[in-house]
This record gives C-alpha cells, sequence and structure tokens, in this order.
C-alpha cells in the first residue's frame, strides 16, 4: 500500500498519453515530450530544491510603521 501512489502515477501518465494521441499526436512525440518535460523538471529541482522556499511563496511579514509620518 505505500507505493499506490506509483500506481496512480503510472495510470495517469497512461491516460495523459492516450488523452494526447486521442488529439492527434503520435506516441513516439508524446514520450519524446514527456522525457524532455523531465528533464527540464530535474533541472528546475536542482535550481530550486523547495519550491517552497521562494520568495513569491513566503509569507510576507506586515510591514513596521515606524516612520516619522506613521502616527499622523
Amino acid at each position: 500500500m505505500a507505493d499506490d501512489w506509483k500506481v496512480t502515477l503510472a495510470d495517469d501518465l497512461a491516460q495523459l498519453v492516450d488523452k494526447a494521441v486521442t488529439r492527434g499526436a503520435r506516441q513516439a512525440e508524446v514520450y519524446a515530450v514527456i522525457a524532455s518535460e523531465m528533464d527540464r523538471l530535474k533541472v528546475a529541482d536542482d535550481r530550486d530544491p523547495d519550491p517552497a522556499d521562494s520568495l513569491s511563496e513566503r509569507a510576507l511579514e506586515e510591514p513596521a510603521n515606524e516612520w516619522p509620518a506613521a502616527d499622523k
């Protein structure tokens, strides 16, 4: 049961390929694009292994009201 995600992933991937082929793509081309996209994702992961750490994802702190005109 610990590897259920692998079965789900394989099924979803097969459905994705079938969907692309149904829309007119050649199966070999779909596999090539998937492989290329996987390579791109690996490179992106090497650059930022935890996307949650990216600055745009962090919660921003409220600015301090310690500037002279804040009390007026």
